[in-house]
């Protein structure tokens, strides 16, 4: 049971330290909206969305006046439409994602994740044709996101899906050149790809989930740095195990604010509670960086000797501290390290101490990937999908979740400067090295063959 009172020493979190519930998401089962009309369809997919979701904003809104507890944005994420959508062209699939997009401007969320497909161990007609929608469908909308899974330890890795979403990506930057690119911020390729996650883009309502569910994300980089500067300034010369302890009994009281918050929210709504998500997912905003993070641990410049192993402890006390706050941990939780959305790290970028090999390597031990990467807008798709592949690679061999949310800037080059606005941040472009060098390994296609651990299962 969570008591009100277990969050009373958390004012100066929110207050000072840029603590706050990132998101709350809405799942919603649209699997009954299938009909044989694509008009139909939409109708009920509008229909179920408004049903399930028209009080999220305002109950969301009451809930975060009540316990002063900020509510960044209210999304829903939908079960994968390449399912919904089986036996659609990409023409129908487009007009899925605007029946969705009007959806969510209905209902006043601020995105909607779901469009989506799993192609980790094949690729079916509707999942291939969902693909090929996917730079109108994404470009011609303003809330939606999508997804596509194309790996897992399991089966490995589709290397045919990935050289379609190298050049997917590429018409995305390119649809949307007059925003640098942002379509393609809107969509995200993964390996284990989590059922129940409330981060966009990849937020996916999965099967074996209740018909509507709350999922709730908090996010909380400011306070662990916050936590870390009071712990350093004691003098007792502290080990790295005493900074990570300090950082897992932070992320406990983080935990127990986000899951007050969402339970809250679903009592109100009378539907169930599923997850929360404690996850540092930084905001360009000063003082809410993972960046700020790596500084007070100890390396002078992010993307130095070290970074990977920071990241790794950061990642590991975290994931404890939720699991010690609550059993319904779940979905991504750990660190993130999104380029774009972190003035320390697009700032590392920037000052060329970070490139992408480094960041690479930091992915293999935090909770997600290549996150809002901005790059080139010359290169190449083959390119792109080499890059995810080496991304893929790390999640299917280590067993975890590993993504790549990569933005070709149409017009720009490596060192020249993007801003996409909001949450989603502003970067120094990264140069990406040996750009044409893979087209041969992409093209061999076929799939990447799962670790031999996972015969096992």
């Amino acid at each position: 049971m969570i008591r009100s009172d277990h969050i009373l020493n958390t004012v100066d979190m929110i207050q000072k330290e840029n603590l706050d519930v990132r998101a709350v998401t809405m799942g919603i089962d649209l699997l009954a909206c299938r009909s044989q009309n694509i008009r139909h369809t939409c109708d009920k997919i509008r229909k179920k969305i408004a049903d399930s979701a028209c009080r999220l904003t305002t109950v969301c809104e009451d809930i975060s006046r009540k316990y002063g507890i900020p509510v960044v944005n209210k999304r829903i994420a939908v079960t994968p439409m390449a399912s919904v959508g089986a036996g659609c062209n990409r023409k129908e699939f487009v007009l899925l994602a605007k029946a969705l997009d009007q959806a969510a401007e209905d209902v006043g969320v601020d995105f909607l994740g779901g469009f989506s497909a799993n192609v980790e161990n094949g690729m079916s007609t509707a999942a291939r044709e969902l693909i090929l929608a996917l730079p109108e469908a994404l470009s011609t909308t303003a809330k939606v996101c999508g997804s596509v899974n194309v790996g897992s330890s399991k089966y490995g890795i589709n290397m045919d899906g990935l050289a379609m979403l190298g050049t997917t990506i590429k018409e995305l930057a390119e649809k949307s050149a007059d925003t640098g690119g942002f379509a393609a911020a809107k969509l995200v390729v993964f390996t284990n790809q989590p059922e129940a996650n409330p981060f966009m883009a990849g937020a996916i309502h999965g099967v074996g989930q209740h018909e509507v569910v709350i999922n709730v994300g908090v996010s909380g980089p400011g306070v662990v740095a916050r936590a870390l500067e009071r712990r350093l300034s004691r003098g007792d010369n502290p080990g790295l195990h005493d900074l990570a302890e300090e950082i897992k009994q932070t992320a406990f009281r983080v935990t127990r604010c986000g899951e007050l918050i969402g339970r809250k929210v679903a009592e109100q709504l009378k539907i169930p509670f599923g997850i929360v998500d404690v996850s540092l997912a930084p905001t360009p905003k000063v003082g809410d960086s993972v960046g700020e993070i790596l500084r007070i641990l100890g390396v002078d410049d992010i993307g130095a000797p070290g970074s990977t192993a920071i990241v790794a402890l950061l990642n590991d006390a975290v994931k404890k501290g939720g699991t010690f706050a609550s059993q319904s941990a779940g979905g991504l939780s750990g660190a993130f390290i999104p380029v774009c959305e972190d003035a320390e790290l697009a700032r590392a970028v920037e000052n060329n101490t970070l490139p992408l090999e480094k960041l690479e390597a930091m992915t293999a031990v935090c909770s997600v990937g290549l996150d809002m990467v901005a790059v080139p807008g010359s290169v190449d798709a083959l390119t792109l999908s080499a890059i995810m592949a080496d991304e893929m690679a790390i999640g299917m061999i280590n067993h975890k979740t590993t993504a790549a949310r990569i933005i070709p800037v149409p017009g720009k080059e490596a060192g020249e400067f993007v801003s996409f606005g909001g949450l989603f941040g502003e970067s120094a472009i990264l140069p990406v090295r040996n750009t044409g060098k893979s087209s041969r390994f992409v093209k061999f296609g076929g799939r990447i063959p799962a670790p031999i651990n996972s015969l096992k299962n």
